[in-house]
């Protein structure tokens, strides 16, 4: 059976097609600049070579017809027609208390994501154009969608809600929501089937870094909380995302600079982060290089992500009375080695004990980087969305 992924951005679009018998990808790319000057499709031959496709790809439908009419070409193509795509997996992010796993698209399933488009105004939109797109090319083709918020549904109550009053839940259901659950739900599963040990009874800390990060703590296999807010602002310190800040601190920076919602929500999410306190970039290998370089700010950009991220895994210890696993994922998590190390340094208390040599030669790949005396075994996993969406779709239609 063939699943084609698709993941939905406001100006791009990635794709993965899988064979599920197999368990391998057939073909896989993107499409950037959707909607603008140079807008290109850039795939990824079974060989590794990376080709561009340029083409004007004005919005998601005609750049989802372009994906399918490359996955079929003469060159390019892996398969001869469409017929032998027997689903269609989505990413989508934001499910609110009405989603919390993964379900069959039907005109009332697009209903429901509708009414949550205003808790994800820049997210759920461009994911339903991917549906939208899909019903009008394969209309036979079963969907199934995603929710990066599912995961994160069996928050208990106390630690989803926010101090503010209630009545601000119930008219706007405003409360700590969580992202990146498909990545949290993958690598916590994985790293126990790594492990052999049962997924059910571990206590479990994921550390989903990169330039979005979040940490989720899941307990018996089942998240009971997670760093991500309302929106992906909150927790770690990111890419170019503020994390933790006092809401003191945005109504004065919007009263002395002046602004208003949407300049003060760019400012958090846009211009903050390791961008922001480094004034350089928000790619960590050009931190990386501007620390060598003798960059005070860099290295203070680079000692605020680390520490945001270590206090959290203290926090989660706490939050679950303990830990089994801690889990590295993400692009900085999978290949920032020296993170890793800052983040397990003086951990010894509750149970981490790094194996420093192994650490540093781990990159990309699963491994065990713990001791063999560590009481927490700490693991790397990368992580694969596309192959759990893909999971979950052929689950759903194996139901029907």
């Amino acid at each position: 059976m063939k699943i084609l992924v698709l993941n939905c951005g406001s100006s791009s679009i990635k794709y993965k097609l899988m064979d599920m018998e197999a368990k391998t990808v057939l073909a896989q790319g993107g499409i950037e600049k959707i909607g603008l000057t140079g807008s290109f499709l850039k795939l990824t031959l079974p060989s590794g070579e990376k080709v561009i496709l340029e083409g004007e790809i004005l919005e998601h439908q005609t750049g989802i017809e372009y994906i399918l009419g490359v996955i079929t070409s003469e060159k390019y193509g892996c398969i001869r027609s469409l017929d032998e795509i027997s689903a269609v997996g989505h990413r989508l992010v934001h499910g609110g208390e009405k989603f919390n796993s993964s379900v069959l698209i039907t005109d009332e399933v697009i209903g429901k994501i509708i009414e949550c488009i205003d808790l994800a105004p820049l997210h759920n939109p461009p994911n339903l154009n991917g549906i939208y797109a899909v019903k009008e090319l394969m209309p036979n083709v079963p969907q199934v969608g995603v929710f990066d918020t599912a995961f994160h549904q069996t928050m208990p109550d106390y630690a989803y809600l926010y101090g503010l009053p209630y009545s601000l839940y119930e008219k706007y259901a405003i409360r700590r929501y969580g992202f990146h659950g498909t990545s949290h739900r993958y690598v916590s599963r994985r790293a126990c089937e790594f492990l052999n040990v049962p997924y059910e009874t571990q206590q479990i800390i994921t550390c989903h870094i990169g330039n979005g990060a979040s940490i989720a703590a899941i307990q018996n296999g089942k998240s009971i909380d997670t760093s991500m807010g309302m929106t992906p602002v909150e927790g770690l310190l990111m890419g170019t995302r503020c994390g933790d800040v006092d809401s003191g601190v945005i109504t004065y920076i919007m009263e002395k600079e002046n602004i208003g919602s949407q300049a003060i929500a760019t400012i958090v999410n846009k211009y903050s982060g390791v961008l922001g306190v480094s004034g350089i970039s928000s790619d960590m290998r050009e931190i990386e290089t501007a620390i060598q370089n003798g960059d005070l700010r860099a290295e203070l950009a680079l000692k605020m992500y680390n520490y945001r991220i270590k206090k959290y895994v203290g926090a989660y210890a706490a939050a679950l009375g303990g830990c089994d696993i801690l889990v590295f994922t993400g692009g900085v998590g999978e290949n920032q080695m020296e993170t890793r190390a800052v983040v397990c340094e003086n951990m010894a208390f509750m149970g981490i004990e790094l194996d420093v040599e192994k650490n540093m030669k781990i990159r990309g790949t699963e491994a065990l980087v713990s001791t063999g005396n560590s009481r927490v075994k700490v693991v790397v996993i990368p992580t694969d969305e596309e192959f759990l969406i893909a999971q979950d779709t052929l689950s759903l239609l194996n139901k029907r």
